[in-house]
């Protein structure tokens, strides 16, 4: 077994490209990681503690202190569309739509590097294998069977990329596809709870609950 310098020397220059745009993604990958960790709650806790809050304690304060409580699209969505209660319906679905929009983008950034690497990374190790055949071919043409080593050189070459290009490529695939279905579960939690804001906000209103608005909550940060 060699080096790992040994194998970036032998599988040829097109090794660099799949060596740079492996440490981009992996990179990517863990900063991802890091924010879906981050962003992960228990939704059903956080639901039952701003429901309180509207419907037993009748404070709208209350209720936008435990989503700054929280980290997330789903408090921040909630935050949102709390700081528009007391405003037409319509307008507290715009902003709590605009909400959901801008969470998801931010959710999903980084995931085009991610799933650019996991398709260009074969593709490279497929190129490399290209040239190493023609270097072997070249080689066999020049010295014929005289020095199998040159020719063994070139397979060696294409065989390094193509491996390197796979080994990449399949966790950048996994990842992705891992990284979008916890995204798709933030948006259906971002439904849910922003469904149930609205059932509250109309039972509310039904029962001429008026929360408390004593100090006004300040404006979310954008």
């Amino acid at each position: 077994m060699g080096t790992f310098w040994e194998y970036m020397d032998k599988g040829g220059p097109v090794m660099w490209p799949i060596l740079i745009l492996s440490i981009i993604g992996f990179a990517v990958m863990i900063e991802r990681a890091w924010v879906l960790r981050k962003a992960r709650i228990n939704v059903n806790e956080f639901l039952a503690k701003i429901r309180k809050a509207l419907m037993v304690n009748r404070s709208l304060r209350d209720a936008v202190k435990i989503c700054e409580q929280y980290q997330g699209p789903v408090a921040s969505v909630m935050k949102a569309g709390l700081l528009k209660h007391g405003q037409p319906k319509d307008d507290v679905e715009k902003t709590i739509e605009n909400a959901a929009m801008y969470e998801t983008t931010r959710l999903e950034r980084g995931l085009a590097i991610i799933a650019t690497a996991a398709n260009i990374e074969p593709m490279l190790g497929f190129l490399g294998t290209v040239t190493g055949m023609i270097n072997s071919f070249d080689a066999l043409a020049k010295s014929g069977l005289s020095n199998p080593g040159l020719v063994a050189a070139g397979i060696s070459e294409a065989l390094i990329t193509t491996a390197s290009g796979l080994i990449i490529a399949i966790p950048m695939q996994l990842a992705y596809n891992y990284f979008t279905t916890r995204i798709n579960k933030f948006v259906r939690d971002v439904e849910t709870s922003t469904n149930m804001l609205l059932e509250t906000f109309g039972e509310m209103e039904r029962g001429g609950i008026q929360p408390d608005r004593a100090s006004e909550p300040v404006a979310p940060k954008v």
